[in-house]
Parts: structure tokens; C-alpha cells; sequence
């Protein structure tokens, strides 16, 4: 190949790959399972195109050209991966704690904070109270009320929140 070819092919991959990178990305993400993989399948990808490129004859518009020659290097690199893919799909539980989960977790506390916050007094006390941990006698024993009072003041206050955070929703 002469050099001016060369140059030419160069600036060719170089343009194809600035106009489609990021979907040939994420064709690469939609055949991994991890970014690493997906980074060694784009490294895939772009060798593939580089070395097909020669052999383009027009048949087809460039984008087809090289989302051919994408896909198929993804479904080598699947295939080949396969008995390695059985392994990792081994569901072993993971003992740390889900960021995810503990902010869903952090969200729907302070939703409920705000709830009990927006009570009447004599229902957020009860409420805050038990929260804390005691007991109706207890919680009896604090607000100067019969076991039975706190009782109702907890149904009543829990039918509060409920409609509260149901509304919030």
C-alpha cells in the first residue's frame, strides 16, 4: 500500500470512528456484562474495522460497513466467551451493602421523618417515642397517659402517616 493509501485509510478509520464511536459502544455495552469487557470488545471492534477497511467497495454506506463488522466481532467475542459466561452467571451474594438499596433506604426515612415531623404534637410524641423503642407502658409512663390512650393515639397517628406518605408518593 502506498503511502498517500495509507493516509487516506488512516483518516477514513479515524473518521468513522469519531462519527460512530459512541455507538459502537454502545453495541459493545448491549453484548457485555462489565465496562471492562465491553472496553476489550470496542478494542475488538475498532482492530476489526481497521483491518476490513481495505476491502470496502462501496456497496453499502460506511455506517453499514462497519456496524457489519461490529456486530459480527461481537458475536465472536460472545461466542467465545460463552463457557466463561456459564461461570459467571454463579449468583454469589455479596455481603456489601446494595448503594442503591441504602439510598432508597435514606430516602424513604427522611420521607417518613418529614411525616412524623407534620403530625399534631400529641401523635408525633407517641410516635417518636415508640420509634424509640418502648413499650405503651413506658411510653405510658412518659407522657403522663393511660396505656390505653397511647394505644389510640398510635392507631391514630400510623393512619395519619399512612395517608401522608401514600399521598407523597
Amino acid at each position: 500500500m502506498a503511502a498517500a493509501e495509507r493516509v487516506e485509510l488512516e483518516r477514513t478509520f479515524d473518521r468513522l470512528l469519531a462519527e460512530n464511536g459512541p455507538a459502537l459502544t454502545r453495541l459493545a455495552a448491549s453484548y457485555t456484562n462489565t465496562r471492562a469487557d465491553r472496553d476489550d470488545l470496542v478494542q475488538e471492534i475498532a482492530l476489526s474495522i481497521w483491518r476490513g477497511l481495505p476491502q470496502f467497495r462501496g456497496e453499502c454506506s460506511e455506517r453499514t460497513f462497519i456496524f457489519r463488522i461490529a456486530h459480527n466481532r461481537a458475536v465472536t467475542h460472545v461466542t467465545r466467551r460463552r463457557p466463561q459466561a456459564a461461570a459467571e452467571e454463579i449468583d454469589i451474594p455479596d455481603s456489601a451493602p446494595n448503594p442503591e438499596a441504602g439510598f432508597a433506604r435514606e430516602q424513604q426515612n427522611e420521607r417518613l421523618r418529614r411525616a412524623v415531623h407534620a403530625l399534631p404534637l400529641l401523635y408525633r410524641q407517641v410516635v417518636t417515642l415508640m420509634l424509640e423503642g418502648l413499650d405503651y407502658g413506658e411510653i405510658a409512663q412518659v407522657l403522663g397517659l393511660s396505656e390505653s390512650n397511647v394505644g389510640a393515639r398510635l392507631s391514630r397517628a400510623r393512619q395519619m402517616l399512612r395517608e401522608s406518605m401514600e399521598v407523597k408518593r
